[in-house]
């Protein structure tokens, strides 16, 4: 009896001790995201967003800008947020120019540069990405590279896209795919634009 009692409260005590190490995930409601939809003109593209530091070179976060039926990003273990983009685990909804200049400035500052490079995709293409990125669900912290390059890895025209933890691996095997345009976004802290 001693015994069941004991590994009922070691149970119960290991229990409230990892519900503790779970973050809580933002879980917009079905009508808040379908009051974000956003559809961009324009062709269907997926753009492979990385932050690098100016200093050494080295990358810090990546996230995937998805022009599908609607624009969205895929920000696994993002820390940005905006009152007017609904969130659910790591995708952000109703991506307008407006907001995406918000996210890019939020990244692109004295320290910090964006690389963003695209791809066009067939519209095919494009929603199986998006399907596949919901699907992933939230991601835990430190693994947006592995995240991201698992979901490309998945997506028709990117097969044998090599998964990894590391950002700039992500960035130098996305250069290596045919039809790829790259942009680096340079700013202050105020969001003034240094060079592009």
């Amino acid at each position: 009896m001693f015994d069941r009692v004991r590994r009922s409260t070691v149970a119960l005590v290991a229990l409230a001790f990892l519900s503790g190490c779970v973050a809580q995930l933002p879980w917009a409601s079905d009508e808040r995201l379908a009051s974000a939809v956003y559809t961009h003109a324009g062709t269907k593209s997926v753009t492979l967003m990385t932050v690098i530091a100016n200093d050494n070179g080295s990358a810090g976060h990546s996230a995937l800008l998805i022009n599908a039926s609607q624009r969205v990003i895929y920000d696994p273990a993002g820390t940005w947020s905006n009152r007017r983009v609904p969130e659910r685990a790591d995708m952000l909804y109703g991506i307008t120019p407006t907001m995406l200049q918000y996210y890019l400035d939020y990244h692109a500052r004295k320290r910090f540069h964006v690389v963003m490079q695209t791809k066009t995709l067939s519209a095919e293409a494009a929603e199986t990405l998006f399907r596949i990125a919901i699907e992933n669900g939230a991601s835990m912290a430190g693994m947006c590279a592995n995240n991201t390059s698992h979901i490309l890895s998945r997506t028709p025209g990117f097969a044998g896209f090599p998964v990894g933890l590391w950002p700039k691996d992500a960035v130098a095997a996305f250069a290596e795919l045919p039809g790829v345009t790259t942009k680096r976004i340079y700013q202050d802290d105020e969001g003034k634009d240094l060079k592009s």
